[in-house]
């Protein structure tokens, strides 16, 4: 049985531009005055590679280290409740993210293509409703 490693990874403060930018819509487009942030994370799984391999991945592969923190699992704002949306590609449709990755883990090792997928995780704090 192969182990499945899986990481999140998140734009550092000041380069989250796209979290950012999806706040200020949410709360201003929409009216949801009861949001206090959004967060958004890139959720990889790799399976087909051994740990010293997944190790370098996270920095040479999955991550940015220089505007990335990369975590091993969702760590929501203390004390704030929050709704997690994750969205990801159907089975069968071609997920470019998940592929890139995976191309990028054979040439580092050398070796066979792992199989990789990717998923973006919304993070949406604040008193939400459901109806929100």
């Amino acid at each position: 049985m192969q182990v499945v490693y899986r990481c999140f990874t998140e734009k550092r403060s000041g380069f989250n531009v796209e979290a950012q930018g999806l706040y200020r819509e949410l709360r201003e487009q929409l009216g949801i005055r009861s949001l206090r942030y959004v967060r958004i994370l890139n959720r990889y799984d790799v399976e087909g590679i051994d740990e010293d391999v997944y190790a370098a991945a996270r920095t040479a592969v999955f991550s940015e280290p220089q505007c990335d923190d990369c975590y091993d699992e969702i760590l929501p704002e203390a004390g704030v409740p929050c709704f997690i949306l994750a969205v990801e590609a159907l089975p069968g449709q071609y997920d470019q993210r998940a592929d890139s990755c995976a191309q990028c883990i054979q040439i580092l090792t050398c070796g066979s293509k792992p199989l990789v997928s990717a998923a973006k995780v919304y993070l949406l704090g604040g008193s939400l409703t459901p109806g929100e």
